[in-house]
């Protein structure tokens, strides 16, 4: 499974980012590396400056084999906690639609 993150121009993207995103998809999407070929991350925070809630937005695009792509979001105080969040999301969604498809076969 390819990951590749992206950041806004309010988070930078540093490599350190970049390899601790990574890990944090690949570790809750593993067992199902076999079904997808790519993962794209982009990562927002969309109130630069300010402090409060849930600012910092993590979206992820799967690609399984053969099908369209899921897409899901998060958006939590940490860029760590959107991602957990929406690699957590698109576990679910994965999951649920891997089980559809092998119930139709």
């Amino acid at each position: 499974m390819h990951i590749e993150v992206s950041a806004d121009n309010n988070i930078g993207g540093s490599e350190v980012l970049t390899n601790v995103i990574k890990s944090l998809v690949q570790q809750e999407l593993a067992h199902l590396d076999e079904h997808i070929t790519r993962i794209e991350v982009p990562l927002s925070d969309l109130n630069t400056g300010t402090t409060g809630c849930e600012e910092n937005h993590c979206m992820l695009e799967a690609r399984l084999k053969g099908h369209q792509p899921t897409v899901v979001k998060h958006a939590a105080l940490t860029l760590e906690q959107a991602t957990k969040g929406a690699a957590s999301k698109m576990k679910s969604s994965l999951e649920s639609t891997l089980a559809k498809l092998s119930d139709r076969h």
